[in-house]
């Protein structure tokens, strides 16, 4: 992929809802790629579109919510219009997408509300490949042809301090799990009612008290609850890699980051969530040797996670083009 594989960012658009996105807070990979694949990755785009293996439309949905969303109607019509006009705009002035029926182009959104604004053209929704934080396949998501895209949250834009050099491997940890997180969605209100604050080994909190910190209860779990809010995503699976606490997927229909080549087994624990009241049970059931090994996989996928600026091999802007580049090889217009 690294010598071959080539990008076209489509110029047409304008800043701030095209060219740009958040690069801090909840949606920071919107930004960040939109950013890195328009200033970096000299390596893999190119200015010549008939040298591209894939097209790239650098919109934001996160921005169109902030500039053309009109706050608590909970109308998406804007947003599916504005795709549907840059189709049209593309489709138009270039060749193109009309040559595949849009199977070689993709869109990239962490907002939830990505797949909503996709359906703005029908071909985008069924041929294009639509990397999305939200993927959840009850609600459209098609892993053969989509990518599962990690929510990760930034303060400031910045990883906390106290996440970049966790504690070694052998520091202690002396809670069994944590979570901490508003009742969003139906699983959380189902987790905090059989757990918060009931147990001490599983630390469990709707929200933190204000002399408590969220990264240091983190480097002192061995598991990192992740359920899913509203939707299927959470940054808390890329927090609790970065703390190398191993995460617990609580979530129904999410498909989970590179999983084409990672093996999530191999560093994370996965629960179905009509066993949350059986938790620690499960988690206690883990043997110290297996434990060891899944805290191992998570030292090792942690640079998979990775935001670097600029990009470095085996990152996570690295793996997000792995990703569209395997859907590319299997791209097939219906």
């Amino acid at each position: 992929m690294e010598r071959r594989f080539k990008v076209y960012v489509y110029t047409e658009g304008e800043v701030p809802i095209v060219h740009d996105g958040p690069c801090k807070e909840i949606y920071t990979i919107e930004g960040r790629f939109i950013h890195e694949m328009e200033h970096g990755a000299k390596r893999f785009r190119t200015n010549d579109p008939q040298r591209a293996h894939v097209y790239f439309m650098p919109f934001s949905v996160t921005w169109m919510v902030k500039y053309i969303y009109t706050p608590l109607s909970f109308n998406v019509t804007p947003l599916k219009q504005f795709v549907s006009d840059y189709v049209k705009v593309i489709s138009t002035k270039h060749p193109f997408w009309n040559r595949t029926h849009g199977a070689d182009h993709f869109m990239l959104a962490c907002h939830d509300w990505g797949p909503h604004a996709s359906k703005g053209n029908s071909l985008l929704y069924n041929n294009s490949i639509r990397v999305l934080c939200n993927a959840n396949t009850s609600e459209g998501f098609n892993p053969q042809k989509d990518v599962s895209l990690p929510e990760i949250s930034l303060n400031g834009g910045y990883l906390s301090p106290k996440l970049i050099h966790p504690p070694p491997c052998n520091a202690s940890r002396p809670y069994l799990s944590f979570f901490a997180g508003g009742l969003h969605g139906p699983i959380r209100p189902h987790l905090l009612q059989h757990w918060k604050g009931r147990d001490d080994d599983m630390q469990v909190y709707e929200y933190l008290p204000k002399n408590k910190d969220y990264y240091s209860y983190m480097l002192q779990s061995k598991f990192c609850l992740c359920p899913s809010g509203y939707e299927v995503a959470s940054p808390r699976i890329v927090e609790a890699i970065y703390s190398e606490c191993v995460p617990v997927i609580l979530s129904d229909n999410y498909v989970l980051p590179f999983s084409d080549v990672l093996r999530w087994e191999a560093f994370s624990v996965q629960v179905e969530t009509t066993k949350i009241p059986r938790l620690k049970e499960i988690l206690l059931a883990i043997p110290e040797e297996k434990y060891r090994k899944l805290q191992d996989g998570v030292r090792i996928v942690r640079k998979h996670f990775m935001l670097n600026q600029p990009s470095k091999r085996f990152d996570m802007f690295h793996m997000i083009l792995h990703s569209i580049w395997l859907r590319r090889i299997n791209a097939r217009p219906e």
